[in-house]
């Protein structure tokens, strides 16, 4: 049985960290407004050469390095991201030839703030099923791109950046890698978050709309919902669960869910106040700063989750 493992995770932030006073400065808002509502401090807001496709290819090199990997062992490259340089080609082949990679498959997937979820099922299902051998798994969002910045509401929320993991299969029935995921959809939602513009309706890029009350309430329960799914794939509870590496949207969001899992709050890793919420990026974003900084350790129990416009969401329980 082939079964995929993480073996190297990295992250990517733009240079410039705009803080919430900073931001205040063109905005009517305020730092505390900001930080009771949400819990965020500070964004990354990308410059003219950063791209999605740049920061994604700098999580890759950080990922690689991590994994004792180079660009050539990798055959198969899945980004998720909702904000692609180009509407076409793909990203994930800027990201190749930005790695050197002279021949693989890649391609995008969106599924906004779910999307490294999705991704990451992608990726598992085609190891598992040996047709490819070690895959970089990328979320990557320049969210500040498609910000409408006199929407108080909405352009305080969000920030750039990229994360990015080394997946690879491994044989055997061990206990490492994706032990269970579990994916939901429900378009109905469309209206709640969606960004008002595309290429086949309006012929224009489009800016983030939200209605932020309604969202953060679906988001609690769809959360706390797909956790409980996902493990019982694997067979476990969330008592064997070491960490909870949510998406990080709003720290009330991951507060509420913890409560209505019973988990306590110091398992949950929140990193949502250093960088806003990233979109695609934020799970990957989140898991390789907590790997890095020494919490997330090799044999522990993870779940990855994350909950998006469309409404996407899902759930990953993962052992590194």
């Amino acid at each position: 049985m082939i079964r995929s493992i993480i073996t190297g995770t990295g992250s990517a932030l733009p240079t410039r960290r705009v803080s919430n006073a900073e931001l205040a400065e063109t905005v009517d808002t305020t730092d505390e407004w900001i930080v009771e509502r949400t819990g965020i401090r500070f964004r990354h807001i990308a410059g003219p050469d950063e791209t999605t496709a740049t920061l994604a290819a700098d999580a890759c090199r950080a990922a690689l390095g991590a994994a004792g990997r180079s660009a050539q062992d990798i055959d198969l490259i899945v980004l998720a991201t909702a904000t692609p340089d180009q509407t076409f080609p793909a990203s994930a082949t800027k990201v190749q030839a930005m790695l050197g990679i002279d021949d693989c498959v890649a391609f995008d997937v969106a599924a906004v703030c779910s999307g490294f979820l999705y991704a990451l099922q992608v990726a598992d299902s085609m190891i598992r099923a040996g047709a490819y051998h070690r895959a970089l798994v990328i979320g990557a969002e320049t969210f500040s791109r498609i910000l409408d910045w006199e929407d108080r509401t909405t352009c305080v929320l969000f920030g750039d950046g990229a994360g990015a993991i080394v997946l690879e299969g491994e044989e055997g029935t061990g206990e490492r890698g994706i032990l269970a995921t579990k994916l939901h959809a429900d378009g109905r939602h469309n209206e709640l978050l969606y960004v008002d513009g595309g290429p086949s309706t309006t012929g224009t890029v489009g800016k983030v709309r939200m209605k932020g009350r309604e969202v953060f309430r679906h988001a609690v329960v769809n959360l706390a919902s797909v956790m409980g799914e996902s493990l019982a794939l694997a067979g476990l509870t969330s008592d064997d669960v070491d960490w909870v590496v949510p998406h990080q949207a709003n720290a009330r969001i991951l507060d509420a869910t913890a409560r209505k899992l019973g988990l306590a709050p110091e398992k949950v890793v929140v990193t949502v106040d250093q960088h806003a919420n990233t979109s695609a990026a934020s799970v990957p974003l989140a898991l390789d700063t907590a790997v890095r900084d020494g919490r997330i350790k090799p044999g522990q129990l993870i779940v990855l989750e994350a909950m998006g416009g469309g409404f996407t969401w899902g759930a990953a329980v993962v052992r590194l």
